[in-house]
């Protein structure tokens, strides 16, 4: 072999000599992996075997996540509001309103509509009974009132009216016999009343699931007497009578009772002896979680007494007060008092503090029931009356400024 040739084998240049050595383990790792692969194969089935036994079957199933939801304990909102008293000047606008056929009370109702509609149960306070066929309208002092005015009650969003008042007998009996034949007619309900000596008894009725037993008396009756033999056909104010029919109530099945009391002094708005004897006397029975207050034609305080809440006047929802001037011009003021009740997990029952919401009756533009706040920020009431808003809100804060609702 030539010298020079084996120079060229022998001395390599360095990098063909590093390329050479790496081809070479490329391809000496590529023949070995068929055999590795075939002795892991052989190992793997050599050594693990399939159990000759069941395996025993194990649960997956982990123990269940649960979350315990208390009941929401029943409640009912409640509403109550003051004196529906007709004077001629009301039946009157309430004709115009009906353009000549009939009485049309529903405009001086509708502002305060929604608010009615808000609650489970809405109380309103009838002061005057229905004049019987036949009869025309009347005012003071033996009123009868229109029978559309039922209507405008129950369409306005009530469902109950409490109705002993000292007017109770105006009409005697067949004043009374025509007012609770439209309440029958309309739907609605009331306390305070009676055609027979059983329908004067405490009743109950069922409120989103509660019972309920509200209960209706007045201080008097102006100094008509009944019949003794037909003293049920209104009740008047005696606390041992009360308690013995909140306990009754309690007996049948009630697990609320409201007790609403026609008492104190026309044009006062001190609460009066006579007012805190009889709530101190029917509240500490406990037999009585709230009494609702009228007939004073003014607001008055609102307190716990032994512990119950005491509204003791709601004022006018609707009349034409002050039709002289022995009433006052708070007359024209009036509240909505709504209240929140729930039954407890021992069956006892919590009342919410009361809410108020004022009203004052516009005598020059409908004689309609305005909802003070409400109408307040009304752009499309005027100046004017705004004015007397502010003015009757500024009375009715002197008397029942904390329980005010906020907006």
């Amino acid at each position: 072999m030539d010298d020079s040739l084996l120079d060229q084998i022998i001395y390599l240049p360095p990098y063909t000599w590093i390329v050479s050595r790496f081809y070479f383990l490329i391809v000496l790792v590529v023949s070995l992996i068929p055999a590795f692969a075939s002795s892991c194969s052989t190992s793997s089935s050599d050594s693990i075997q399939a159990p000759t036994t069941a395996l025993p079957e194990v649960s997956s199933t982990l123990p269940l996540v649960t979350t315990t939801t208390i009941p929401q304990r029943p409640s009912v909102s409640m509403a109550f509001s003051g004196d529906v008293l007709i004077h001629s000047q009301i039946w009157t606008q309430a004709k115009k309103n009906s353009k000549g056929s009939g009485y049309d009370f529903s405009p001086m109702f509708a502002r305060i509509k929604p608010l009615l509609e808000s609650v489970d149960l809405a109380v309103c306070h009838l002061e005057v009974p229905i004049a019987p066929p036949g009869e025309e309208p009347s005012t003071f002092p033996y009123y009868g009132a229109p029978r559309e005015l039922i209507d405008a009650i129950a369409g306005a969003g009530y469902d109950r009216c409490s109705t002993a008042s000292n007017h109770s007998l105006d009409k005697g009996r067949r004043g009374i016999d025509a007012t609770l034949k439209e309440f029958d007619r309309t739907g609605i309900t009331q306390s305070g009343m009676a055609r027979t000596p059983e329908e004067i008894e405490p009743k109950i009725i069922t409120v989103r699931g509660v019972k309920v037993s509200h209960l209706s008396y007045t201080w008097g009756f102006n100094g008509i007497q009944l019949p003794q033999s037909e003293l049920w056909r209104s009740a008047q104010i005696d606390p041992v009578r009360i308690i013995a029919d909140a306990k009754k109530a309690r007996a049948m099945g009630a697990q609320i009772v409201v007790v609403s009391m026609h008492w104190g002094s026309e044009g006062m708005t001190d609460v009066t002896g006579y007012q805190m004897k009889n709530a101190k006397a029917i509240t500490a029975s406990g037999a009585i979680d709230l009494v609702v207050g009228h007939h004073a034609h003014v607001l008055q305080k609102i307190e716990k007494i032994n512990g119950v809440w005491t509204i003791f006047g709601l004022g006018n929802a609707l009349s034409n007060m002050p039709t002289r001037e022995a009433f006052p011009p708070n007359t024209q003021d009036g509240m909505i008092v709504k209240v929140k009740l729930s039954l407890t997990n021992d069956d006892k029952v919590k009342v919410d503090k009361p809410g108020v919401y004022p009203t004052w009756v516009d005598k020059n533009n409908g004689k309609i029931i305005r909802l003070v706040k409400s109408d307040l920020k009304d752009t499309a009431v005027s100046r004017a009356v705004k004015t007397q808003l502010r003015i009757s809100l500024a009375r009715t804060t002197r008397v029942v400024g904390e329980f005010i609702a906020v907006d």
